[in-house]
């Protein structure tokens, strides 16, 4: 994956684009959910800034992985040790993770793969989850089943 400068827009934006394709695909819903939010200016992008990290956190992650034509066959924890790393102010940790959040729950459901990304970031940033954050996940995954 390439590297951005710490705690740049592009950083905080690939944390959010990592949710985005988590599950194997963007809907248009998580899109407008980002959008809603206006995402971009909260994170420092030009209003097509998203789109293209977007684009490029894919590029990096197919060239990464060895033949086997997935995307996502490659991230795990250790690969998302190093975008987190990279965003290390708190504040901005806190506006990713309810960015992503955000984009993960506009589609009414929460995917295995976006719990992992939105759990990889708590972690790795000491967020506890917040009361209102749980009780959507409890939403999205009931009205899911």
């Amino acid at each position: 994956m390439r590297s951005y400068p710490r705690n740049s827009p592009e950083d905080a934006a690939r944390i959010v684009a990592l949710v985005l394709i988590a599950d194997g695909h963007v809907c248009r819903s998580e899109i407008d959910a980002l959008t809603q939010l206006d995402a971009p200016r909260e994170l420092g992008l030009d209003p097509d800034g998203l789109p293209r990290i977007l684009q490029t956190l894919c590029e990096d992650l197919l060239m990464g992985d060895i033949g086997g034509g997935s995307m996502l066959g490659g991230v795990d924890d250790s690969t998302l040790a190093s975008p987190m790393a990279e965003v290390d102010e708190p504040e901005l940790q806190r506006k990713v993770l309810r960015l992503a959040v955000a984009a993960a729950l506009g589609d009414r459901h929460l995917a295995d793969g976006e719990k992992l990304v939105l759990e990889a970031a708590r972690r790795h940033w000491g967020i506890s989850g917040e009361a209102d954050e749980g009780s959507r996940f409890a939403t999205a995954d009931a009205q899911a089943a």
